[in-house]
């Protein structure tokens, strides 16, 4: 109806009604939005941090000349893996003459991780992705870059 009042009137009044136009989708609009956007949106729009668990990719972080790394398993218990935990990980990705090639096993130690952990002195860390430092198996670790 807005269209074909908008189209019925001279430039000025089109100006007019344009803006009354605009004005009644936008109310028409808005109410539906209200109807159909849940109360809780806000609270959709926060990224969850979660532990890490199976099939969670990880950036490595040293020179092993492995990329990403996808977790298998969690050495630290059911739920996860957190700051500091080791895990066993498939290499994903990989450079092409690196000490590590795609599909192998590797074992790592969790030095980045999205979900908060919390310290002795009340204050907690939380970073913005989750990486790991390969280690082998008697527990060194590649060289950190």
């Amino acid at each position: 109806m807005a269209a074909f009042l908008r189209s019925k009137c001279s430039s000025v009044g089109r100006t007019l009604m344009g803006s009354l136009g605009n004005n009644l989708y936008e109310g028409v609009n808005s109410s539906v939005e209200s109807v159909t956007r849940p109360a809780h949106c806000d609270a959709i729009s926060q990224q969850i941090r979660t532990f890490i668990q199976m099939r969670t990719n990880l950036k490595v972080v040293d020179n092993s000349g492995a990329k990403r790394v996808m977790c298998i398993q969690s050495l630290r218990g059911k739920k996860g893996a957190r700051l500091g935990d080791m895990i066993i990980g498939s290499v994903k990705e990989a450079q092409p003459r690196g000490k590590v090639k795609k599909g192998e096993v590797v074992y790592g130690v969790v030095v980045r991780a999205a979900m908060k952990k919390g310290r002795n002195d009340g204050s907690e860390i939380q970073f913005d992705d989750n990486a790991i430092v390969l280690v082998n198996n008697k527990g060194y670790g590649f060289f950190l870059l």
